[in-house]
């Protein structure tokens, strides 16, 4: 079973995610492009095994990822199994408002 996630950050960002370690999951981030926008999340990005990212129908397999920046509007797609049990953000950088994270907690 494929669980998405689905973000809108433009609009309002706060929640939590529950993930089962082993399960496989798709997150899609969208973003509105009112302003150049970077999502980090180092310590969940290695927390995970990424299968792909798809961003206008291109495929990438990434081996490792710190970060995603928007310079316009768009959608990113990835899709990953959670692995690494424990508490993880994924944040716009240099903000500090619950607002401008999520938080995954891998159980």
């Amino acid at each position: 079973k494929v669980t998405t996630l689905p973000v809108s950050w433009n609009v309002i960002f706060a929640f939590a995610a529950e993930l089962q370690s082993g399960a496989y999951y798709t997150l899609e981030i969208t973003a509105d492009g009112s302003a150049e926008l970077a999502v980090m999340g180092p310590e969940f990005f290695r927390a995970i095994w990424m299968n792909e990212i798809v961003i206008n129908k291109i495929e990438i397999r990434p081996m490792a990822i710190d970060s995603i920046e928007f310079d316009k509007a768009g959608t990113v797609e990835m899709s990953f199994v959670a692995i690494k049990p424990g508490t993880f953000d994924m944040y716009i950088p240099n903000t500090q408002g619950d607002s401008q994270r999520v938080k995954f907690a891998i159980q």
